[in-house]
């Protein structure tokens, strides 16, 4: 591997991780540049309880970042923080020792100040996030919203989506309505609480319809009375294809926070690239989304039982219409080939390869 023109990208996840997959992976799986990977301990996250559990490759990992900044790689991607224990030094180290480094972020980790325990207040994501932003040379934002926060401490900030590779999804094939219907969610058991935020109007749409509940990529019950008409199912590529397609409305539901406001949108993507109809909360990016693929937005209980029921209600066809027209603007606007070489450029990896 050439040191000056290869690529060293620094992951806190590993390809498990939704994140690191699709803001690192997905990317580094289309480029004809030579490149190589820390992904710390390469798990599905970090926190404190798994990091706990692997005290031995804890320390390796520590000792690894070292290794990757006394190397100084040529181009190096850190991808939204170095270690779950720094507060900052090891993103400043790395990113100082190559010869042209990127940040890419895509939460509004600024916000994220360690709230939920000890252990996360402790190395608190907002105070490394600024850190990496200043000390980058180049910043990639998920969306103008955390581009407009980045650009106060970095001049160069570009913007790239979080995109889909419609090719990891099976279009719906039938638009007729299940019976009952089948209404779902994708996500990390992490993110999977913003379904209760929605629970009455989940609730009543089930009495009156029968409707269930698909929950794709978390298992273990944890949503109280809505668990009666929910239907669980662990992620992997394979059940992803499967579960999206053979659903009637997808469900997006947020929190009106800042932090939410600084999210990607992802799950609506992931719904367009399987040519899903459905509903979301109209924050940050999800507006943006929702206007585009011409999908209902929803903010109270009464708009989301509206919302789903008027989709499921519609004919087949107009759940057709909009699910292959979603289809169509992701592929052109939200695809990893539609923004490839944008982000080569990002990286100054040279020509898109063909």
């Amino acid at each position: 591997m050439d040191h000056d023109s290869a690529l060293f990208a620094v992951t806190p996840y590993g390809r498990g991780a939704g994140s690191s997959r699709v803001r690192v992976f997905q990317w580094l799986d289309r480029i004809g540049t030579d490149f190589a990977v820390g992904s710390y301990l390469s798990l599905p996250d970090a926190a404190p309880a798994r990091l706990a559990r692997h005290p031995v490759s804890l320390v390796r990992a520590e000792r690894q970042l070292g290794v990757i900044a006394r190397s100084r790689p040529g181009r190096l991607l850190l991808h939204r923080e170095a270690s779950p224990l720094s507060r900052g030094w090891w993103e400043r180290r790395l990113l100082t020792s190559a010869r042209f480094a990127v940040y890419d972020f895509d939460d509004a980790l600024q916000w994220d100040r360690g709230e939920g325990g000890l252990a996360r207040r402790l190395a608190p994501k907002a105070g490394k996030a600024q850190v990496a932003v200043h000390h980058a040379d180049r910043v990639i934002a998920g969306n103008s919203y955390l581009a407009d926060w980045a650009s106060r401490y970095q001049r160069d900030v570009v913007v790239i989506p979080s995109c889909v590779a419609l090719e990891d999804y099976t279009p719906k094939s039938s638009y007729a309505l299940h019976d009952p219907p089948r209404l779902g969610w994708i996500g990390s058991p992490h993110n999977e609480v913003c379904l209760l935020l929605i629970a009455e109007a989940l609730t009543e749409v089930h009495r009156s319809t029968g409707a269930r509940v698909t929950l794709v990529g978390t298992t273990t019950p944890r949503l109280g009375d809505l668990e009666s008409f929910i239907d669980r199912i662990a992620w992997s590529p394979d059940s992803q294809r499967a579960a999206l397609s053979g659903m009637d409305v997808g469900l997006m539901p947020l929190q009106a926070t800042a932090y939410s406001r600084g999210k990607c949108g992802y799950k609506l993507l992931q719904y367009a690239a399987a040519g899903l109809p459905a509903v979301a909360t109209p924050l940050g990016v999800n507006a943006e989304l929702l206007g585009e693929f011409g999908l209902p937005a929803a903010l109270s209980q009464d708009d989301w039982v509206t919302a789903i029921r008027d989709l499921i209600d519609a004919s087949a066809s107009v759940r057709e219409c909009l699910g292959r027209t979603a289809r169509e603007i992701t592929r052109r606007r939200y695809s990893y080939d539609a923004w490839l070489p944008r982000w080569t450029a990002a990286l100054e990896l040279g020509p898109v390869p063909r």
